[in-house]
């Protein structure tokens, strides 16, 4: 059986990509979105999720290229001096290996972000990262740790078999997508190993922002069987902050064409949230602990 779970994410980064979600839910295959709880247009995404109980919507958390919630004086080893998080993950990346400080404030921040959520009074479906910073080795663990206290179920694992797409159009070899793969294999032990569900295959990762209506069509009449994510970054247009080059109304548009629909029909795909194929005679996750790398480091700010 072919089920799929299409996703937005971004959702609360600007009025333009709420509308986005929303359409693309209401006329489209759009059938998840994945909240930025300290985003400028966070109130106005709940608020639409909140009209659309069939959207299911997960966090996406955020670590890069944004603000924090909690106040920047209690994250100042993940802020710069203008209290926004930097925008190169290898800069953060090794401020966490090194800073006892840094680690602490981050689970102080991940923490809050989930409770935020859970304020929403939004059912948590899934949790992932913006710029899949949750591949980290200190970050994954500690979103199992944390999000085991606020109901979380199901995680992202940015993984995306390179057969399925060089079938649909040619594809040549991407170092920075092949650097990645070790560490999502770790965060799929990781996550397997603590009953959370993680899909079988990922994709938008070679695609993001170029998800065109040819594209998205073609992954589904080749999508095997089992449990699919397909995300992408919808918006009506360009807003602030928004990715330079990235095709956002394009994406709209492929979420919403006939086409896409009816490869759906035709491959008798079953579209749905992360909570849709989560077995409802399986037991939560055991509510883990904080890690020892996190909880008693040996490093030091």
């Amino acid at each position: 059986m072919k089920r799929l779970i299409v996703t937005a994410d971004d959702f609360g980064a600007a009025p333009e990509v709420n509308a986005a979600v929303e359409a693309a839910h209401r006329e489209g295959i759009l059938t998840a979105a994945s909240l930025m709880v300290a985003a400028p247009a966070a109130a106005d995404a709940i608020a639409r999720a909140r009209r659309r109980p069939g959207l299911h919507v997960g966090l996406h958390l955020t670590l890069l290229e944004g603000r924090p919630l909690l106040p920047a004086a209690a994250v100042p080893h993940l802020v710069d001096g203008a209290g926004n998080f930097p925008r190169n993950p290898v800069a953060l990346g090794a401020r966490l290996v090194y800073s006892r400080a840094a680690r602490t404030e981050l689970a102080a921040e991940i923490k809050a972000q989930l409770a935020a959520f859970s304020d929403s009074g939004l059912t948590l479906d899934h949790c992932n990262a913006h710029l899949h910073f949750h591949l980290h080795p200190l970050i994954g663990p500690l979103i199992v740790a944390l999000g085991a206290h606020f109901g979380l179920r199901a995680v992202r694992v940015p993984l995306e078999p390179l057969a399925v797409l060089r079938r649909i159009e040619p594809l040549g070899w991407s170092a920075p997508a092949a650097l990645t793969v070790p560490f999502a294999q770790a965060l799929r032990r990781r996550l397997a190993a603590s009953g959370l569900l993680v899909a079988d295959r990922t994709f938008g990762l070679r695609w993001s922002g170029h998800m065109t209506p040819a594209r998205l069509a073609g992954l589904i009449h080749h999508l095997p069987d089992g449990v699919s994510e397909i995300y992408l970054h919808p918006a009506t247009g360009p807003y602030p902050g928004a990715a330079r080059g990235y095709q956002y109304a394009e994406e709209l548009r492929a979420l919403t064409a006939a086409e896409v629909a009816a490869a759906c029909r035709e491959r008798a795909v079953r579209l749905g949230g992360f909570a849709d194929f989560v077995s409802p005679a399986a037991a939560p996750p055991a509510r883990a602990t904080i890690p020892a790398q996190v909880r008693r480091p040996g490093a030091h700010a």
